[in-house]
């Protein structure tokens, strides 16, 4: 995405919180606010009509909540789906749950710092998965037993017969990796833990993809609580 912009539509009631996220984000050299609306309703339509690249979504708002916006952009059975980002103030699990069921790529919170907010819309852009570091463990330390008592599973693309057996067996690097993505790392933060190179871990993390068939970092992290490659207070 490094030679594209991202075009990124805001979804709040709040003016203020738009106006801080519309500076933050345009700010930025690759993307660029190319649409605004104050309630969800008009959050799908604009949606329809733009066609951004990112929809950074609230899940308190008039008229139509984040979650049904979500559902109707990205949902279960939606032809060209967009890519969602919920931004919120309320750190509920049901609210965390419900977005991934209804195809949200990422789930943030909005006391969290302005690095998060642009790595996540990047993220969205190109695909993947990231959920604000202050929830990823206790939602996903939770994701296992869960998953096992219900059919549907609590993230987009996973599925209910447990944690799947990878192509090839990770390396020891490549376990280190996985353990601290479902800690809620972001890359950055990986490269730095690690002692190597920004392109070096997502090296690891492609080949940790191809062996465990998942789609973004949302579904590594859900396999390493599940297959127990980390312990249920997040440690290796």
């Amino acid at each position: 995405m490094s030679s594209m912009t991202i075009r990124v539509l805001l979804a709040d009631d709040q003016p203020m919180v738009r106006a801080a996220f519309r500076m933050i984000l345009d700010s930025q050299p690759d993307i660029e606010v190319v649409a605004e609306t104050a309630d969800g309703t008009a959050a799908v339509s604009e949606a329809r009509r733009v066609r951004p690249d990112v929809c950074l979504v609230d899940i308190r708002m008039p008229k139509m909540d984040g979650l049904e916006v979500t559902r109707l952009l990205a949902g279960p059975g939606v032809r060209d789906p967009m890519n969602v980002l919920i931004a919120t103030t309320f750190d509920l699990d049901e609210y965390v749950y419900t977005a991934l069921r209804n195809g949200a790529c990422g789930f943030l919170l909005k006391d969290g710092a302005p690095g998060l907010l642009t790595e996540a819309v990047r993220a969205a852009a190109a695909g993947n998965s990231l959920i604000s570091p202050s929830i990823t463990v206790r939602l996903l330390a939770h994701m296992a037993p869960h998953r096992s008592r219900t059919a549907e599973p609590p993230v987009r693309g996973g599925g209910g017969d447990g944690p799947v057996r990878p192509a090839e067996p990770l390396t020891q690097r490549e376990l280190d990796v996985v353990r601290l993505v479902a800690r809620g790392r972001t890359n950055e933060e990986l490269a730095a833990e690690l002692y190597v190179t920004l392109s070096t871990v997502k090296t690891h993390l492609a080949n940790v993809q191809r062996k465990l068939a998942a789609r973004n970092r949302v579904e590594i992290a859900a396999w390493a609580w599940e297959s127990g490659v980390c312990g249920s207070d997040g440690s290796p």
